[in-house]
């Protein structure tokens, strides 16, 4: 049967080479090009797909630095071996723990992604203009752990409120979906207690206290593109963070 030749649309909003990458990155997805295969060179990929070499390369550049692909010179493009990888901001040092000590972790959604206006807060650098908004709920051993409310620029993240993020990370629909990374971050601890609807999702009583962190994100595109509020017990568990390579306990 013959491979069907997806075609680029040049009246896409989304740029050519974008279009190219999310091509090549589905074909390595579906096991098109398996693990250490060698793709296309980026003159064969400019004659398939009817466009410049200079695009073709964005394209390639771009899942390298995704590392996704890895060139090498004199031989071409090949399919990087997969590579075990923490993600920067979406509790991904927690879960990998949890994880590593056989401890099933599942995230499910309180409140769905949608956009709003923000009030007047001094610490959320969205206050007083609108952000998108989610929470999320994440459970051990059946047992609820942390509550996070998240807010993402609404510029840099538009359509995200039409995307599923029941049980999935967060950190990795930014980066496959709208190829960013965060570049660097800080976190605020504090302790505090909570009541209400956020008290009974987290199974806890008004008097118990939580630890309590405020998280700032930041994009090459952005300073603080995403911010985030979680709520987090530790009667039971001692939670762990990794923020740009620095480890928080």
């Amino acid at each position: 049967m013959k491979n069907v030749i997806e075609k680029l649309n040049p009246l896409s909003p989304v740029p050519l080479y974008h279009q190219l990458a999310d091509i090549i990155l589905t074909k390595i997805r579906s096991g098109e090009y398996q693990p250490g295969a060698r793709i296309p060179s980026e003159n064969n990929l400019a004659k398939i797909y009817g466009i410049g070499r200079p695009t073709a390369r964005q394209a390639t550049d771009l899942l390298i630095r995704k590392r996704l692909l890895v060139r090498k010179r004199g031989s071409g493009t090949f399919v990087q071996k997969k590579q075990k990888e923490v993600a920067l901001f979406s509790l991904a040092g927690t879960i990998t723990s949890f994880h590593k000590k056989g401890i099933s972790i599942t995230t499910s959604i309180l409140e769905k992604t949608r956009l709003i206006q923000i009030e007047s807060d001094l610490e959320n650098p969205f206050a007083n203009r609108k952000a998108y908004f989610l929470t999320r709920l994440s459970t051990a051993e059946k047992t609820p752990v942390l509550i996070e409310d998240i807010y993402l620029d609404p510029s840099l993240f538009l359509g995200i409120d039409r995307i599923d993020l029941s049980g999935k990370s967060l950190s990795q629909i930014v980066d496959e979906q709208y190829y960013m990374q965060p570049t660097d971050g800080k976190q605020n601890f504090r302790i505090g207690y909570l009541n209400g609807t956020r008290a009974k999702n987290l199974s806890v009583s008004s008097d118990t206290p939580i630890l309590m962190v405020k998280r700032f994100l930041n994009f090459a595109q952005a300073k603080n593109a995403i911010y985030s509020e979680l709520f987090c017990r530790t009667d039971q568990f001692v939670f762990s963070q990794i923020i740009g390579g620095v480890q928080d306990v």
